[in-house]
């Protein structure tokens, strides 16, 4: 692009082009997740002293604050201010997107610290406000130097690849479940726990050999549901396949071990690693390579059958009475943080289910066969 086409293009797409919709997924998605990480955990709502949501305007600067505090929140709002440019430039020029995006994300963020007043174990804070809106705006300008580019990109990147119509919508939940490996306290890979949100007691005793063949079983056919789900997303050969599965999932348990580290220490930075994930890594892989040589159409069953039975073994195993991750994490400071990886991690598996049929009935109705 020569400088003098850049202004003309700023301002408007050549006629027919249209944004790649993973933007249209992603941006909502991160902001249910801002929204639900900053009013966790939904409880001990009450009204004291000035009734007013707006008092923490009119406060002096905070006190206390840590430089960790002013990071973390520029940080959070620099990815949602970067993904409502494109969202929105799909609508209105880029100069537009740019200023929608900012306003967007600073309206947000005044409506949770508000919100935040009636919460017991949340402080409204001016500096919050202002760290969360210049997270914005950096992420909003670095979305308006690069979007057009960005977005021409990702439309050649989703034409080559994705194989599923509106298959960012599976890209989006395969970003999540990376997201829920951040989460120390599961069994790896183990995604669907609904015991956690509906309070339900363990019913079966804990046993080492019965625990050992459990976890096992999760690991095996989570690890198959999730290679499975990413094999129904992309556009590859079945040479390629494999080893582009195999990348994904060093991310994650590169991701895992990095969790381990920071959010417990340094020597548990592997503790995900114990014989039945280990023997569950290898029937899981043995699994897929098994199911992938199989024709694709049958990659959506074998996953959606993967994703329930590995779901109901997670709901029934006992927990570990030997594990000493949850001994030594302290979730003070990541309280929030666990209780938004928890969500995500417990409704996964129901979401990619359904996400798996719409894109199989669709990807049989207008979609022609990968070549084998």
């Amino acid at each position: 692009m020569t400088p003098a086409n850049a202004p003309a293009m700023a301002e408007s797409f050549p006629p027919g082009s249209r944004p790649s919709r993973l933007f249209a997924y992603l941006a909502p998605a991160c902001t249910l997740l801002i929204v639900y990480a900053s009013l966790h955990p939904f409880t001990g709502w009450r009204i004291a002293g000035d009734p007013s949501p707006f008092r923490f305007l009119g406060t002096r600067w905070p006190l206390y604050w840590t430089f960790s505090d002013i990071t973390f929140n520029i940080a959070a709002y620099i990815p949602l201010g970067f993904l409502f440019v494109p969202f929105f430039r799909n609508r209105v020029s880029a100069r537009k997107a740019l200023a929608l995006s900012c306003v967007f994300c600073a309206a947000l963020s005044f409506c949770l610290e508000s919100l935040q007043t009636y919460l017991a174990s949340r402080v409204p804070s001016n500096l919050d406000l202002v760290c969360n809106a210049a997270g914005a705006f950096l992420g909003a300008l670095s979305a308006f130097l690069i979007g057009d580019r960005l977005i021409d990109e990702m439309a050649a990147i989703r034409a080559k690849f994705l194989v599923a119509p509106h298959a960012e919508a599976g890209i989006v939940l395969i970003a999540l479940w990376l997201l829920a490996q951040l989460s120390p306290e599961s069994i790896l890979f183990g995604t669907g726990n609904l015991r956690t949100i509906f309070k339900i007691s363990i019913v079966i005793p804990y046993a080492p050999a019965l625990f050992f063949a459990l976890e096992a079983c999760i690991v095996a056919l989570h690890t198959a549901a999730a290679g499975l789900f990413v094999s129904v997303l992309l556009h590859l050969r079945k040479r390629a396949l494999f080893p582009a599965i195999l990348v994904f999932f060093c991310i994650a348990i590169a991701l895992r071990s990095l969790a381990g580290a920071i959010l417990v220490d340094a020597a548990h930075a592997f503790s995900w690693m114990t014989p039945g994930s280990r023997l569950g890594l290898l029937c899981g892989f043995a699994l897929l390579f098994l199911v992938l040589a199989l024709p694709r159409a049958s990659h959506v069953v074998f996953a959606g059958l993967a994703l329930m039975m590995g779901t109901a073994f997670v709901n029934i195993a006992p927990t570990n009475a030997y594990s000493m991750i949850m001994d030594r994490w302290n979730q003070g400071h990541f309280l929030n943080f666990n209780g938004l990886t928890r969500l995500v991690s417990t409704l996964w598996p129901f979401l990619a289910f359904v996400t798996l049929i719409a894109m199989d009935r669709r990807n049989r109705a207008v979609v022609p066969r990968c070549p084998e």
